[in-house]
This record gives structure tokens, sequence and C-alpha cells, in this order.
């Protein structure tokens, strides 16, 4: 299983960026995908997830009506589109994937069974 995330750079406040996640490996299609974030010296925390079904959606409440998750399936991709970018935004984003036939997003990544490298973000003011 491989998941390979990308788009990360460096962006100005107020600017967007694209992170896409190839996956190989597993069934894309059977898998609820989620991006996760960590800043230096603080936790890795959820940033939103996309289900499999119905591709339903959530999202921290930090990133809401800035960042939008989507997927495409015949391609075995997620994206994660980053408008309105705060430096509070700059992290490390990680791609993860959960076992397959889950039906619901998690927030605790201890949930997710597969891990992307993860791509840096970061957002200057």
């Amino acid at each position: 299983v491989q998941l390979q995330a990308s788009g990360g750079g460096l962006v100005q406040a107020g600017g967007s960026l694209r992170l896409s996640c190839v996956v190989s490996g597993l069934t894309f299609s059977r898998h609820v995908m989620a991006w996760f974030r960590q800043a230096p010296g603080k936790e890795r925390e959820f940033v939103g997830g996309i289900t499999w079904r119905n591709f339903i959606t959530s999202y921290v409440d930090s990133v809401k009506g800035r960042f939008t998750i989507s997927r495409d399936n015949a391609n075995n991709t997620v994206y994660l589109q980053m408008n309105s970018l705060k430096p509070e935004d700059t992290a490390n984003y990680y791609c993860a994937a959960r076992a397959p036939g889950m039906l619901q997003i998690s927030t605790d990544l201890n949930t997710y069974l597969s891990w992307g490298q993860g791509t840096l973000v970061t957002v200057s003011s």
C-alpha cells in the first residue's frame, strides 16, 4: 500500500494550494479517506475526510468554508483544496485511509490504517 501526497509549498496568507494524494495497493473506492496535519511541536490533527459511498465530507471547524476535500475514484486520488490560507495552517499534511468498507469518517488518527509521507505547507504572513 502506498499513499503519495504532493502539492505542498510556500504560499502567502490568503493564497491557495491544492494537495493531491495518489493511492495504490488497495481498493481505493472502498476506503474512507482523510487529511491530517501536524505543525511543529503539536499533535497530528484531523483536517477533513470523505466517505467512499456517497462522498460525504466532514471538516474540523478551523477549516470549514476554506478547505474542500474531493476524490476521484477512477484515478485513486484524493484532493484537498485549501483557500484563504492562514499562517496557522502551516504544517505537514498527511493523507490517510481507513480500513476497507468502513462507512464513517473518523477524527481519531488511530482508526486509519495507511498513511502517506506528508507534504509541507508553509503560509507566510
